[in-house]
């Protein structure tokens, strides 16, 4: 949903804040060839079961966050079986930094050029928000298995104070997220993912 003047004004001094500190740090994009994963995803030292699934969409929450209308910790993981090279990829990581522009604030961008090791990549790191919660996105955009992925690492905070916590969270944890989810290697391939049940 739209970021209403409150959040917005919140999510605007966070992006200067962290921009100014150098919260979000470049990655290390050592990236292995990605895992087969089907109901359970290891991330980030946790584990996160499937808990919903349409079309080519998946959502992950760690044990404890089974409420999907109140989650705090999320690992959404959706597949675009259209996207095989690298143009497109690029061509889906902009239409989903226009996506976050048109309901949030950009953080920062990054893009890994192709190597004879690996295909090219790019991040997105967003604040989005309404006046009832803030949404940090990490959003990583790669070939898995040829087909185009993005992995969206999200954090939530909700209530009127969510813009102050949101800052202290992201200078805490942002970089290391980030980090965590450029190198992260078990990256469920779509295989596994079209094998997950569908929700109604």
């Amino acid at each position: 949903m739209m970021l209403r003047s409150r959040a917005a004004h919140a999510c605007m001094a966070l992006v200067g804040l962290l921009l100014h500190c150098g919260v979000l740090a470049a990655a290390d994009t050592r990236v292995s060839p990605p895992a087969a994963s089907a109901k359970t995803l290891s991330f980030d030292g946790k584990v996160y079961l499937h808990r919903w699934s349409k079309s080519s969409q998946h959502e992950f929450t760690p044990e404890g966050d089974e409420d999907l209308s109140r989650w705090r910790d999320m690992l959404t993981v959706n597949t675009h079986e259209a996207v095989r090279n690298g143009d497109q990829l690029a061509a889906l990581a902009n239409s989903i930094l226009s996506n976050y522009q048109a309901h949030g604030k950009i953080v920062r961008t990054d893009s890994k050029p192709r190597t004879p090791q690996r295909p090219a990549e790019h991040l997105i790191v967003a604040l989005l928000g309404s006046p009832g919660f803030l949404e940090a996105a990490f959003a990583r955009i790669v070939l898995v298995d040829g087909v185009g992925a993005a992995a969206v690492y999200s954090h939530r905070i909700y209530g009127q104070d969510a813009g102050r916590l949101m800052g202290e969270w992201l200078k805490a944890n942002g970089a290391t997220v980030e980090k965590s989810l450029m190198t992260w290697e078990a990256l469920p391939t779509p295989a596994s993912l079209r094998s997950l049940p569908r929700s109604k």
